[in-house]
């Protein structure tokens, strides 16, 4: 155990979509497990508020009985109907009335003293409780300032602590009071080192336009090489994914895999050439970029958020201005050495580094 000073009592505030650790998506989900598992592993008091079906070695408060994204069809599906018998509307849950519980459960005990700093990883709706409770509440918005609609929340509680996880994600909203930049960790282990490759490209991510699917397709095409599509498509982008991914896919040069698990997605990335990221927005983070490397993948990327915090240029991958210095880029691939890929995940974005990091900032805010 390494740490510096008495341990903290934190309230981990993870968000309520998905179980922790999430089986498939729900990155955010991930961000939460990882912090608060390293968290305890360095000797603080974690109790993490999340929903039913979490696993976690803190103290669990479970604050409503389901995910919101795997609450039971039946339920999740009931019309809204007056029923005779006990006289009320019926009808399916609403996600807005528990995320609401699910924050005001946590800020009971906050306000009764329990906690040394609340950590909220629900963007904007955790905010209205920060100056009502007796210790900091910090928040990491994992990129949601990218959505304007959240800007009037942002704004008004906007000297409350915020950490970005890059330098890039402060361009979304500059104003805000960042105290620090702590980039995301990933559990090495889940991710081993694997120094021989095939000749396949990967694109791992949601399938959604600003991700750079279709732009990866076009990258492969022209260099001949193999393509992998691995991701959650979302019911928003269905369109998308018909008009501009579904004609491609042929099984054999441009093959789709589904939304897979971490485990499943792990030895994907160990024996792929190259990880496409050719996305076309300021993306906070980016943890394909870094469970990529630390498989020993480089990765091909465009210039876009957080891409040139977490690529080495030359060493760890390529940073790309378009599709043309893309497919010039999967040429040079073999260049990259698999065992810088794994030293810069090793050294700048793992799971212990990430919660040290945050420590220190709890730390600084409780005045501890």
């Amino acid at each position: 155990m390494t740490n510096t000073g008495d341990p903290l009592r934190i309230a981990m505030l993870a968000p309520i979509s998905w179980p922790l650790p999430p089986s498939g998506y729900g990155p955010w989900e991930l961000v939460a497990h990882n912090l608060t598992e390293e968290l305890v592993k360095l000797g603080h008091h974690v109790t993490l508020f999340a929903a039913g079906g979490t696993r976690t070695s803190a103290t669990l408060v479970e604050t409503c009985p389901h995910a919101l994204a795997i609450w039971p069809e039946a339920e999740r599906n009931r019309a809204r109907a007056f029923d005779q018998k006990t006289g009320l509307l019926e009808g399916p849950p609403d996600s807005r009335v528990w995320e609401q519980l699910h924050i005001a459960i946590c800020m009971e005990q906050a306000a009764a003293g329990e906690f040394d700093v609340v950590h909220s990883h629900l963007h904007v709706h955790a905010l209205g409780f920060g100056r009502l409770i007796n210790c900091p509440l910090v928040t990491t918005l994992h990129g949601s300032a990218w959505v304007r609609a959240t800007h009037p929340m942002l704004k008004k509680f906007g000297d409350l602590p915020f950490v970005s996880l890059s330098d890039a994600e402060r361009s979304l909203l500059p104003e805000l009071n960042y105290v620090a930049t702590v980039h995301n960790g990933i559990r090495l282990e889940e991710f081993p080192f694997e120094p021989q490759k095939d000749d396949y490209l990967l694109f791992a991510g949601r399938l959604a336009p600003e991700k750079g699917p279709a732009e990866a397709i076009e990258v492969a095409r022209r260099s001949s090489r193999r393509l992998l599509l691995a991701g959650m498509i979302e019911p928003q982008h269905q369109d998308y994914f018909d008009a501009r991914i579904k004609p491609h896919l042929d099984g054999k040069n441009i093959e789709y895999l589904g939304l897979l698990s971490q485990a499943d997605l792990a030895p994907v990335y160990r024996k792929a050439a190259g990880v496409l990221f050719l996305i076309s927005w300021c993306e906070p983070f980016g943890l394909v970029a870094v469970e990529a490397q630390a498989s020993g993948t480089p990765l091909i990327a465009t210039r876009f958020g957080a891409l040139p915090e977490i690529i080495v240029e030359g060493e760890t991958g390529f940073i790309v201005d378009s599709l043309d210095a893309a497919v010039r880029a999967t040429e040079k691939l073999q260049t990259i050495r698999p065992e810088d890929c794994r030293r810069n995940t090793e050294e700048r974005f793992s799971a212990r580094t990430m919660a040290q990091g945050y420590a220190r900032v709890y730390r600084r805010l409780a005045n501890l």
